[in-house]
């Protein structure tokens, strides 16, 4: 019975998780501000570590789990770079 609330928990995660990423991958097409666009794609690269959390619970894969890694250390460095640019016209000084 358990397995099987764990189970429909985790497909309800995964399809809450792909509209969130749609939402953001909208806002970075539609974004007024260029502010806008850098805080969507904070939002979607986060979105898409969770996706490959979740995946990863539910597929019993510890593959999934070094990617969310990945894209987690990615994701952080080019909101960084994003940031310093948007901050100060140039990411290398």
């Amino acid at each position: 019975m358990s397995q099987m609330i764990l189970n429909a928990a985790l497909i309800y995660a995964q399809v809450a998780l792909g509209a969130a990423a749609c939402l953001a991958g909208l806002r970075i097409l539609r974004g007024p501000r260029a502010q806008d666009r850098v805080l969507a794609l904070d939002t979607l690269y986060i979105v898409a570590m969770l996706l490959f959390l979740v995946t990863g619970m539910r597929l019993g894969s510890l593959f999934l789990f070094e990617a969310a890694m990945v894209v987690a250390v990615m994701g952080f460095v080019a909101s960084v770079a994003l940031a310093k640019f948007l901050f100060r016209g140039e990411v290398i000084e």
